[in-house]
């Protein structure tokens, strides 16, 4: 993990920093994904650039990855229960983009 010299809003930042992976947890947001409905999600993202993304999230303890055991094998993408803890995050992202940007959301609210 990146220094964040000892400051809690570094430290977040550090680890949602990355061009996608905001992004990969707003749509972890409304349930478990795949890799390739990741990949759908996320025009333009590389598979190698989603995959470092997805792993460096599940370092931090931000998501979850499942493997099921099946032929061939099932992976799942969950936020884990940190992950979950930055939905109202995302929200507040989703909310300062609309008031202040005039940018209308294209997802439906969060419900708790």
């Amino acid at each position: 993990m990146k220094n964040h010299f000892g400051c809690p809003v570094q430290a977040t930042s550090n680890v949602l920093a990355g061009k996608w992976k905001v992004l990969i947890v707003w749509h972890l947001a409304f349930g478990s994904k795949r890799f390739a409905e990741l990949r759908e999600l996320l025009p333009g993202v590389s598979e190698k650039v989603l995959t470092s993304q997805l792993r460096e999230l599940e370092r931090d303890f931000v998501l979850t990855r499942v493997v099921t055991e099946s032929v061939p094998p099932r992976v799942d993408y969950f936020l884990s229960g940190a992950g979950k803890e930055l939905i109202p995050v995302m929200e507040a992202m989703c909310g300062w983009g609309t008031k202040h940007l005039g940018v209308q959301p294209t997802l439906p609210p969060l419900w708790r």
